[in-house]
């Protein structure tokens, strides 16, 4: 009966080890996506209020207000809604909340999703309107470092871009790698003392 040596059993032994990791990373290995990255690439539309099945619904592509309430199962009761805001297409994370303003009339208003439901469909969060406490459900970042940024938010009256999160301390290239797919700046900071700039 043949032997292999010490040499050709290390080779053997690498040769399965390296086996071993290329069925583990073809099989198993399902590399967490980033917010960025996020599975969820519909728009998603969160719509409450006077609707029949009030909940979050994913459309293939951005909805007119009309072609939500229609996906809420349409309005509790028969009325109309102004032709021209009927046609508005909604944006990604946006809040539809339909209102009752008379016996045949409704309204609808519109408003941003709460954080922790933007961050679980990979939505980023805007830097402009963010609070301290949804700044806080980020991986990474602490109460101390929530405070750094709405405090330099406040100094330079509101983000121009993500990229200034590096002129945070606290927050270093590394971070800053982590941190960047969470958030986007499409406005700039409330104007007015005492407009809350996390909704």
């Amino acid at each position: 009966m043949k032997y292999f040596s010490l040499h050709q059993q290390w080779v053997l032994f690498v040769l399965a080890l390296l086996l071993l990791g290329i069925l583990y990373f073809k099989f198993y290995y399902h590399p967490r996506p980033s917010p960025s990255e996020g599975v969820v690439r519909e728009t998603v539309v969160e719509i409450s209020g006077e609707v029949r099945n009030p909940e979050v619904y994913l459309f293939q592509d951005p909805p007119t207000l009309r072609e939500a309430i229609e996906k809420a199962g349409g309005l509790k009761e028969t009325a109309q809604f102004d032709s021209i805001s009927s046609t508005e297409v909604l944006e990604t994370g946006t809040l539809l909340t339909v209102t009752k303003d008379s016996p045949r009339e409704f309204k609808a208003k519109l408003g941003r999703m709460t954080a922790n439901k933007l961050l679980v469909f990979s939505i980023p969060l805007d830097l402009n309107r963010v609070s301290l406490e949804d700044l806080c459900l980020i991986p990474g970042i602490g109460e101390s470092l929530a405070q750094e940024i709405i405090a330099y938010r406040e100094r330079r009256r509101g983000f121009r871009s993500v990229d200034e999160l590096k002129n945070i301390k606290g927050i270093g290239e590394k971070k800053y790698q982590v941190f960047k797919s969470y958030f986007l700046v499409t406005q700039t900071f409330p104007a007015k003392r005492g407009v809350d700039p996390s909704r």
